[in-house]
């Protein structure tokens, strides 16, 4: 923006009692509640980011990069999203408020830049509420196949789509964007109890592993892939490790909603990323253990990961399993949708989008246009399949890495030595913060491109190329459909409805 605001109030939302707003309150300035508690956060950042891929991969994992490669690889990868994340700890302590990534860019780049970035986050968090869902129902189509493969309708893209999936994975939409809209206490404390479940099911399946290393003698499955040098092994972790850690910048997006210090944002959005960390370490280590040297890895099983450890648990194994993925897939429903609703309110104050996207329901003090439109769309995806449904996913993880390289820039100019008089958020850890910014800025180019360099692990295929292309040609179109509302709007009135929300 052309002047940059004074940094707002931690309390940028309604009392955390969660009285209603004033009668005259208009829908489309009321802000959020302030009800996100420390462990409610630290929630949505975890659940977001340990997916159904922690509990169905892992084997996978394995034969790519083997266990040295694959461990090696993931603690690497969780400590570099971690230095990006960082930056986000930093500038939330400037800027805690509703919409995140797009308030920042706001706030240093401008309407145009911060029009980009809404643009690729509000798709990539939908379409991964989308792939959530339907992973609820592949893990009822692995349990019961019988009942799930009934009613054939069609084949996408060599995926069969069968009613019973549709249904499931509608009904997971449906009755998550339900819990959001009736208020983010609710969708708070449903997060902190999944992932509590969640990281006890872990637990459980880790120390199977040990007891059973321990009596038979631990034996792993090979370090490295036959035929591979480490170095290679390794950088096929690391490529995909950082797009596994996706999910920690959703803090951000509600911060205009802690009931608690912007200053806490730093430690818990590093503390989800060690901890989604040990997650994958834990079930990669675990498979190791399950496939032994030998590697067998039920090549037919439809879900590998789960067979192995069911082989060294017995039932209990796989029942752990189903119970972690579920939480797995349940958390990312419901951290997502919280993201994803949090942008497009936030593109609808910010004259991004039509004015509605930005109403907040009067009793229950959600962004309930942007809830219902992010499960709308996210309804659509069940009828495609999964294949169409990843090259889209694939090709989000361009506007996610582009968000992170904005995140860091603009944490690198709030640290600038010039704009101390603005405010206190960093003292005399000032330069060290603005040398990690730019290290994270640094990230973040690297990993874009390692999604276009010919011959690198994580390039994109051709499917997911053509879904960007698409994406942002109907940018640049909405775009310049918007453009003079979006700079017509007063400077003042964007600082009022996306830096400094009245309660």
């Amino acid at each position: 923006m052309s002047e940059r605001p004074s940094a707002p109030s931690s309390t940028t939302g309604s009392s955390a009692d969660g009285a209603p707003a004033p009668a005259g309150a208009d829908e489309n300035t009321r802000s959020l509640q302030s009800t996100l508690k420390p462990s409610w956060v630290f929630a949505i950042a975890l659940g977001s980011a340990v997916g159904w891929g922690a509990f169905m991969l892992p084997v996978d994992w394995l034969q790519d990069g083997g266990t040295a490669g694959a461990l090696l690889g993931f603690t690497i990868g969780a400590v570099l999203i971690g230095i990006i994340g960082i930056s986000y700890g930093m500038i939330i302590r400037v800027l805690p408020v509703t919409g995140g990534e797009l308030a920042f860019v706001l706030q240093e780049f401008g309407r145009r830049h911060a029009f980009v970035v809404g643009w690729f986050l509000a798709l990539a968090y939908a379409c991964i509420v989308a792939l959530n869902a339907t992973a609820v129902a592949l893990v009822f189509r692995m349990l019961l196949p019988s009942l799930m493969e009934q009613v054939h309708l069609y084949t996408v893209a060599g995926w069969d789509i069968y009613l019973p999936e549709v249904i499931i994975a509608a009904l997971a939409i449906v009755a998550t964007g339900f819990m959001n809209a009736m208020g983010t206490a609710l969708s708070g404390r449903f997060q902190f109890i999944a992932c509590v479940v969640l990281i006890i099911a872990v637990v459980a399946i880790l120390l199977g592993a040990l007891l059973h290393g321990m009596q038979h003698g631990f034996a792993f499955y090979p370090a490295f892939p036959e035929g591979s040098s480490p170095l290679p092994a390794i950088a096929v972790m690391v490529a995909f490790a950082p797009w596994a850690f996706v999910g920690f910048d959703n803090v951000p997006q509600a911060a205009g909603e802690f009931d608690f210090s912007p200053r806490k944002a730093l430690f818990l959005i590093l503390a989800a990323i060690g901890t989604a960390g040990l997650v994958y370490l834990a079930m990669i280590f675990s498979s190791s253990v399950a496939l032994g040297p030998n590697g067998d890895t039920h090549p037919d099983a439809a879900w590998p990961t789960a067979e192995v450890i069911a082989g060294i648990m017995g039932p209990l194994g796989k029942g752990l399993m189903v119970i972690a993925v579920l939480m797995g897939v349940a958390t990312g429903l419901n951290g997502f949708t919280v993201s994803s609703s949090r942008v497009l309110m936030a593109m609808g104050r910010a004259k991004m989008l039509p004015a509605f996207f930005g109403r907040v329901e009067s009793r229950h003090r959600t962004p309930v246009v942007a809830i219902v439109f992010t499960s709308a769309l996210c309804l659509l995806a069940p009828f495609f399949g999964r294949s169409a449904l990843q090259w889209i996913v694939d090709m989000t993880s361009v506007g996610v890495t582009i968000a992170y390289g904005y995140t860091c820039l603009a944490a690198f100019k709030l640290a600038h030595p010039a704009r101390a008089g603005e405010h206190d958020a960093f003292g005399r850890a000032r330069p060290v913060y603005r040398a990690i910014s730019l290290l994270g800025a640094l990230l973040s180019l690297g990993f874009l491109l390692l999604l276009f360099v010919p011959g690198s692990p994580g390039r994109l295929g051709t499917q997911p190329l053509v879904a960007l292309a698409v994406w942002v040609v109907l940018g640049a179109l909405f775009l310049a459909v918007r453009h003079r509302r979006l700079m017509a709007a007063p400077e003042e009135e964007l600082e009022e409805v996306i830096l400094h929300p009245e309660p």
